[in-house]
Formats: structure tokens, C-alpha cells, sequence
């Protein structure tokens, strides 16, 4: 994936791998590349408290080295690099841009149709319990520029899972931000399994309506 992005992306472009002390060897190998990459950044987490957590870690370091635009993505060949440069030109006129499965051009590759349901239904379930347009509420593939997350602010997020995306996006929403979507194909992972549980799930659905309540008439 390093070497894929490194091929598309500008020479001003770097890369941050947030590694939450994984067993797999990911830490080792990224600390390698960065002695001889200097595009290549590693931030090493104690433990593995979540998706969320390590996003916010890693959003919280890019804001702190002054970059100005922050790229979300999986590193498991799920999302492609090869939308990079739509993402780079987009960013530049939007506060957002978010790679959308779920419009035309957009689309999923090798998913079960139990893993279609559930995806398809939680963004539906959380585009009409919050009001919103936005078709793909739930991917990690999207851009922000750090002055929208850093007057969010990060240290007021409390999902989880798949939650944590929906949040994000409903805030900038809230806040007047300008967010537009791009289709994308979502590969199914080349690698690794899916952090897809039961928990993450049952948090999603009670934490949506949650963000309704809580943040419609403020944004805390």
C-alpha cells in the first residue's frame, strides 16, 4: 500500500502509519521504510484500543506537524490508491470529500450479501434518523482539511466502530462545512479480517440517534 500510494501521490504528500503495537510485524516493517523513505511515518500506540482511537491519534499528528489536508484510509487493499489524485484535486475546493460506495459509479467488490445488508442498512438508517444526503456515511475513505477537525474539536468524539465515521461527518455537517462525495470501488481486503462485530453493530444503532440528540442544537 506504501508503495502504491507513493506512486500516485504528489512529492508533497506523506504517509502516516498508526500501528497499535500489532503482533503481525507492521511496526518493524514501517520502521524500516521510514530510514529510508523520509515521506514515511510510523506513530506506535501502546495498545490496541480501537479503530477510532488510532484515526483520532493519527488525526491529532497530522494536525500537530501543521499539514493541511489529512487523507483517511485502510491499509488492508480495501480502499485503492489509485482515487488519490481525485481526492487531492476535491480537497481543494471542499472541507470534506468522502469516497462513496453508494452512488453511481461507486460500488463493492466481493462482499457476502449479509455484509451488503448491513452496510447498506446502517447508512440508510443513519442518513434518515439524521436528516442527511450523504450516501456513504460509514466508509473511512475520506479527506479533511485540519481546520475542520480541529474545530470539531477531536477531543469531543466518543464513538466508536463504525459510529466514529457517521459522527464525524454529521458534525461537519453541522457545522457548515462543505463536504462532497466521489464514487469509489470498495475492494473486499486482500489481507487480515474484518473488525466487523456484533458490538460495533448494536453501538452504531444506538449511537446514531444519540448524535441527534446531542449535537442538533450544539456542537460540544
Amino acid at each position: 500500500m506504501i508503495e502504491r500510494i507513493l506512486e500516485v501521490a504528489p512529492a508533497s504528500v506523506h504517509i502516516l502509519v498508526v500501528d497499535d503495537s500489532s503482533p503481525d510485524g507492521t511496526g518493524a516493517l514501517v520502521k524500516r521504510l521510514t530510514q529510508v523513505e523520509t515521506r514515511v511515518n510510523l506513530l506506535v500506540r501502546k495498545q490496541k484500543e480501537g479503530l477510532a482511537l488510532a484515526y483520532l491519534a493519527g488525526f491529532q499528528w497530522g494536525i500537530d506537524q501543521g499539514y493541511e489536508f489529512l487523507v483517511e484510509m485502510d491499509a488492508d487493499g480495501s480502499h485503492d490508491p489509485k482515487y488519490l489524485p481525485t481526492i487531492f484535486e476535491l480537497i481543494q475546493s471542499h472541507d470534506v470529500v468522502i469516497g462513496c460506495r453508494y452512488t453511481q459509479g461507486g460500488g463493492t467488490e466481493g462482499w457476502s450479501w449479509l455484509r451488503q445488508l448491513i452496510s447498506r442498512g446502517g447508512n440508510i438508517y443513519a442518513q434518515t434518523i439524521l436528516g442527511l444526503k450523504i450516501r456513504d456515511l460509514t466508509g473511512g475513505f475520506n479527506a479533511w482539511r485540519a481546520e475542520t477537525l480541529k474545530e470539531m474539536p477531536l477531543a469531543a468524539i466518543r464513538s466508536r466502530g463504525y459510529a466514529f465515521q457517521v459522527e464525524l461527518k454529521y458534525r461537519a455537517f453541522l457545522a457548515s462545512r462543505r463536504l462532497v462525495e466521489f464514487p469509489i470501488v470498495f475492494l473486499n481486503r486482500q489481507l487480515g479480517v474484518s473488525k466487523m462485530t456484533g458490538n460495533i453493530v448494536w453501538e452504531a444503532a444506538i449511537r446514531v440517534p444519540q448524535l441527534r440528540h446531542l449535537l442538533s442544537s450544539r456542537i460540544s
